[in-house]
């Protein structure tokens, strides 16, 4: 025994002779540990696994430290498939110890075989999907979720006793007692397992000893009523004619009786029978039905989620790939800005890949984006304007306004030095009959270009509108 105060070895003296500590106490509370740990030891020798549980828990409520009693208590866990548990005990084991401690064995018998370590994980999630089962109230498809639990996992003792509770709960005794045993065969003196046990037995006997007594009754009934019967009757000689046909008549009667019984007991209890089969077979597809709804709803649910997910990439696709996206921008400024450096006097060609990059392409667009952009509309804006302003200008005077405007508002748009254009600009406005638009840019050209000849102009041609 080691001092709890300096790690000294304790000798039989009431306290520690290294640092003087009194360890009287300290000394008792250390042996009823160890009391604990052998009891607890003796009942899982025993396969008394639920009895060991409480004796080491009992010892490291009094001595945290005993790495002996947490591996046995891991021990006893994971051999009644309560694995989460088992491994817990075994990590606190390892940092008490680190060294020339039986639990890394046991964590690397699990950690070196995943596969064992994944069916250990599964039977425990439904093991806890078969408790929400039964919170919910659908105990058909708890039963089968527990079914496949201790198909994973035999030894798990809490799946058993659970499946035995819903089996009692239907009133399936058999079912429930089959079940029940084989919790027992893991941990023989578990109360609970022996409590469901003792219902299930009851129930069973029960109607065992109703069978029986009710059989032995009419057997004793049947021959004190033959005896009574023969005290009391004589028997009667019949002629041989009449013996003849009654004896016919009796047969007659015991092959209708006969008849009659098959019917009224035979045939009813094969009705059931089959009725009872029909039944568990029915109830057997309904189970399965519910399971592939669940399933279906379910699928049917990733496919709706996964569907607008789509839509979202393909809406955020368009806007790279589209008409108007990013992607198609870029490639017609790669494509101006190649046709510049070719050939610089190419204004025509030029404009028109610049003219497919709208206003609102430019809002969005990255800075180096609009870097580039405005360097190459510096470098061409004037000489493309001025391509803009002279066809728009022939268009003007051929009276086809809707084209001069179109020109017009781009000559600007490219040269916003070019007060003739937004001027003539107006004009082709009050021309074709939009005053509002011919008003609005006339008033520009009073604001951009004041104290000039076209400003006092397109005063007065507002003047004019405004009167009209």
């Amino acid at each position: 025994m080691i001092c709890y105060n300096c790690g000294a070895t304790l000798t039989r003296n009431p306290f520690c002779t290294n640092c003087g500590v009194d360890v009287t106490r300290y000394k008792k509370i250390v042996s009823s540990a160890n009391i604990f740990y052998n009891d607890g030891l003796e009942k899982a020798s025993v396969r008394d696994l639920s009895g060991a549980v409480e004796s080491l828990r009992q010892c490291l409520k009094l001595d945290k430290s005993n790495v002996d009693a947490r591996n046995l208590l891991g021990l006893v866990y994971f051999e009644t498939g309560e694995y989460v548990a088992a491994l817990n005990e075994w990590v606190i084991s390892k940092n008490l110890r680190p060294n020339k401690n039986i639990a890394d064995d046991y964590l690397s018998m699990l950690q070196d075989n995943p596969t064992k370590l994944d069916t250990y994980s599964q039977a425990v999630k439904k093991y806890n999907q078969a408790l929400n089962y039964c919170y919910q109230g659908t105990l058909d498809l708890a039963i089968i979720q527990l079914k496949k639990v201790l198909s994973l996992n035999p030894k798990y003792v809490q799946a058993h006793q659970l499946l035995a509770l819903l089996y009692l709960n239907s009133e399936q005794w058999e079912e429930a007692r089959k079940v029940l045993l084989r919790a027992q065969k893991v941990d023989v003196n578990n109360t609970l397992t022996l409590r469901y046990l003792r219902e299930a037995s009851l129930v069973l006997n029960m109607d065992d000893e109703h069978s029986e007594t009710k059989g032995k009754g009419l057997k004793k009934d049947g021959l004190k009523g033959k005896r009574e019967k023969d005290d009391l009757y004589a028997p009667t000689v019949l002629p041989r004619d009449t013996r003849t046909i009654t004896t016919v008549l009796n047969v007659a009667i015991g092959i209708a009786i006969g008849i009659a019984v098959s019917y009224l007991l035979i045939l009813p209890a094969k009705i059931t029978s089959a009725q009872d089969g029909m039944d568990e077979k029915l109830k057997t597809v309904n189970e399965q039905l519910d399971l592939k709804t669940g399933e279906i709803a379910q699928l049917e649910q990733d496919l709706k989620s996964e569907k607008g997910k789509n839509e979202k990439l393909s809406s955020e696709l368009e806007v790279y790939i589209g008409e108007d996206g990013a992607v198609t921008a870029m490639d017609n400024l790669l494509g101006a800005v190649s046709r510049y450096m070719d050939d610089p006097e190419s204004t025509n060609d030029i404009a028109t890949l610049l003219d497919k990059i709208d206003g609102g392409t430019l809002e969005k667009a990255s800075d180096s984006f609009v870097a580039v952009y405005n360097k190459l509309l510096g470098k061409v804006g004037g000489d493309v304007g001025s391509t803009y302003y002279d066809s728009g200008m022939r268009a003007y005077q051929n009276e086809s306004y809707a084209d001069a405007i179109a020109d017009l508002t781009k000559a600007y748009s490219y040269d916003n030095n070019n007060g003739d254009a937004l001027f003539n600009l107006g004009n082709a406005y009050r021309k074709s009959g939009d005053v509002i638009s011919a008003i609005d840019t006339y008033q520009k050209v009073i604001e951009q270009f004041p104290d000039t000849e076209m400003a006092t102009r397109s005063q007065q041609y507002i003047n004019e509108l405004n009167n009209d």
